[in-house]
């Protein structure tokens, strides 16, 4: 494949669906970056308490987590678009709710805890439908710059989004920041209004919910790129929640210090955004084998941390781990939506979902205990050797390897 010239990079955007898509997901994610910040302080301001905090966002995660495989499910019962206006609506009334109890200082810790299984719940719902619908949307041939121009904008509010956020928070409170994000919601389900999607065919079937995801569960276990990818990043996800999410931190502050360890952040949101502009114009052959070979990067940080804790070195190599898992993001999203028939697309993204986050929690909640036994430098620099013998385990896999780009719709899911 030649690279890609400027006018096919943009061609997703004159797409009606597309662009009124683009514009619901921008203001959505806006809304969604500046939360996080202002949840948090929200918190922090009613409780003091660490702990209050993290079973607020636990709230968040739990649901989320469990109800996957049903929103994959609906998502692929149900017309996508459907599916994702009414869980913004929902979304912006969990939102708005909390914002309410928070400016009235009404807000209590087992209200934010309740909205939030609420909004947990509903992101379940929506997560496999906003990760299948594109699909839809866009032909085959411009899967890979609708992908990368979604990544470029998700990626630079990833940026901005926590700085806006932080601003609303000190200069009109928390509570008045989440209401904006509640609002953000809302005009995001009108957004999609405008999007039209064929229906899909009658399948002839009543609707089944165990038979629909026994028939997702089939189609997960016989696709071997599907089921090794996804079983390799439940360990690679328990690796970096544990060693660099939780000891990161740690080991940081009494080593490059707090403002620095932003910096080392910074520059790994600075990577996505800086290989999600190069994505739109150089075309991906093998999505699965460059998308693995990139992501080895994500171990370099560790093992700079670990080993001598440096703050250049650790900018430059969070740089690159930024930019491996934006090449592995488009590389895994190409392979999904061009060898997963439509109307399996969305249960086998929450079969995805779900083995690529469930063992996370048993990463941070082990992280701590092995750290002081073992020390945390010396638990990073395992974790990082692993997460790179783990990557490079999974490319042995010829499936994984080999899968190819499918610009023409296959008639049937590929199963390898």
């Amino acid at each position: 494949m030649a690279e890609v010239t400027w006018r096919a990079a943009l061609a997703p955007l004159r797409s009606r669906n597309f662009t009124w898509y683009y514009a619901s997901r921008f203001v959505n994610t806006l809304g969604s970056m500046m939360a996080n910040i202002a949840l948090t302080f929200a918190v922090l301001d009613i409780t003091g308490s660490a702990s209050a905090l993290g079973a607020v966002l636990a709230a968040h995660t739990v649901p989320m987590v469990l109800l996957l495989l049903y929103g994959g499910v609906i998502s692929d019962r149900l017309p996508r678009t459907l599916v994702l206006q009414a869980s913004n609506v929902a979304s912006a009334v969990t939102q708005g709710l909390i914002a309410l109890l928070v400016v009235t200082g009404t807000a209590e810790l087992w209200l934010l805890v309740a909205l939030s299984v609420v909004h947990g719940a509903v992101s379940a719902i929506s997560f496999p439908a906003m990760a299948s619908v594109m699909a839809q949307l866009v032909p085959r041939d411009q899967l890979q710059p609708a992908n990368a121009l979604m990544s470029l904008s998700r990626n630079s509010l990833t940026v901005l989004g926590p700085t806006i956020g932080a601003l609303f928070v000190v200069t009109v409170g928390s509570g008045w920041a989440l209401a904006i994000d509640a609002a953000t919601w809302a005009a995001a389900a009108v957004l999609l209004l405008p999007v039209r999607i064929p229906p899909r065919e009658p399948s002839g079937q009543p609707s089944d919910t165990l038979r629909e995801l026994r028939e997702g569960w089939d189609f997960f276990r016989s696709t071997t790129w599907l089921w090794v990818v996804v079983v390799s990043f439940g360990l690679l996800n328990a690796l970096l929640a544990g060693a660099w999410e939780t000891l990161g931190p740690v080991v940081a502050q009494d080593t490059i210090g707090r403002q620095d360890w932003g910096f080392v952040l910074s520059a790994q949101a600075a990577g996505l955004l800086a290989m999600s502009v190069v994505m739109l114009r150089v075309p991906l052959r093998r999505p699965l084998f460059v998308g693995m070979s990139a992501i080895v990067l994500l171990g370099l940080p560790m093992l700079a941390l670990g080993l001598h804790p440096h703050t250049p070195t650790l900018v430059v190599t969070s740089f690159l781990a930024g930019a491996g898992i934006e090449v592995f993001s488009m590389g895994w999203n190409l392979a999904m939506m061009e060898n997963v028939e439509e109307s399996m697309l969305s249960r086998a993204y929450s079969y995805d979902a779900l083995g690529s986050f469930v063992a996370m929690p048993v990463g941070q909640l082990a992280a701590g205990p092995v750290g002081a036994a073992f020390g945390f430098s010396e638990v990073l620099v395992a974790s990082g050797v692993l997460f790179v013998v783990i990557v490079l385990v999974t490319l042995l896999s010829r499936s994984v390897r080999d899968l190819p780009r499918r610009v023409e719709p296959a008639p049937e899911a590929t199963a390898h």
